[in-house]
């Protein structure tokens, strides 16, 4: 009996999550995880107890309490997204290629379970795990800060939402470079492509910052090219779109500069692009001697 793409999808998961145990993938990104978090908590510890101070003491120049929690979340979220990039990549690190050479990949793609089911259980593994990786380390961040600061941010699930599709992104691109590339260079060239997105975000934040048209329209074209970079832009927009005054004219100054609301448009085109790269990865994989 043939069975059936969903037990062969869920046979290939299993696979992955072999692999990921045997290369000490989760091991990994537990220990980072947990340095992260405590450090994370002493950190938010000290920036509340000290914001009064640079916020404007008894003047109340700034809400002390709003622009320390949101900068040190504002800041977390970047560790969040890096974190589950780390783990997206590893997940697929040599998932072609790689298992390729070393022989493990021939027997998954014999017919009944074949290279196209084989490629999109390998994303699905990757982006599932990684995706729900970055809305609970998010959720654990943001009780640490509610517990040392009692500030949350404005929109509370939204920006973790976007964590999740923005890894599930760049699993899409590292499992399209793993087709085309050997594994030492995927990984650099996804990390490269990572790093890429988030300079030309800094970038249009720094052209908000002093009014620069041209900045700010790399930082734009940088949100549509490589779309994680302007969810998580969105994700830290969402984090302040509520805060008014003095406070949130500051932070939007700040590490927040070069967030954007994420439209509609901007949220059908990271599906379209995902699925885009995931399209050419099939295509590719469909043409390529194992």
């Amino acid at each position: 009996m043939t069975p059936s793409p969903w037990r062969s999808a869920a046979t290939v998961i299993a696979h992955s999550a072999r692999e990921g145990v045997r290369r000490r993938v989760f091991l990994a990104v537990l220990v980072l995880t947990v340095a992260f978090l405590t450090l994370y908590a002493v950190g938010a510890h000290f920036v509340f107890r000290d914001a009064g101070e640079f916020a404007g003491g008894e003047q109340g120049i700034l809400d002390p309490k709003a622009f320390a929690g949101a900068t040190i979340f504002g800041l977390a979220m970047f560790a969040i997204l890096f974190l589950g990039a780390v783990l997206a990549v590893f997940l697929t690190l040599g998932a072609v290629r790689g298992d390729a050479e070393s022989g493990l990949l021939q027997p998954l793609v014999v017919r009944p379970i074949g290279r196209t089911t084989m490629l999109m259980a390998r994303f699905a593994g990757a982006a599932a795990l990684s995706g729900a990786y970055v809305v609970v380390v998010y959720l654990a961040a943001c009780v640490i800060t509610k517990a040392t600061g009692d500030w949350s941010p404005d929109h509370l699930i939204g920006p973790a939402l976007g964590l999740a599709l923005a890894v599930a992104i760049i699993a899409s691109i590292s499992l399209l470079l793993s087709v085309l590339l050997p594994v030492t260079a995927q990984g650099i060239v996804v990390f490269m492509v990572f790093g890429a997105g988030l300079t030309a975000g800094l970038l249009a934040q720094i052209g908000n910052a002093i009014n620069s048209d041209s900045l700010h329209s790399i930082g734009r074209v940088a949100s549509w090219a490589l779309p994680f970079e302007g969810l998580y832009a969105a994700g830290l927009h969402g984090l302040i779109s509520g805060t008014s005054g003095l406070t949130g004219v500051v932070l939007r100054l700040g590490p927040f500069g070069g967030s954007e609301a994420a439209g509609p448009g901007l949220i059908a085109w990271a599906f379209v692009y995902m699925l885009g790269v995931l399209a050419i990865a099939a295509f590719a994989f469909s043409r390529r001697d194992l």
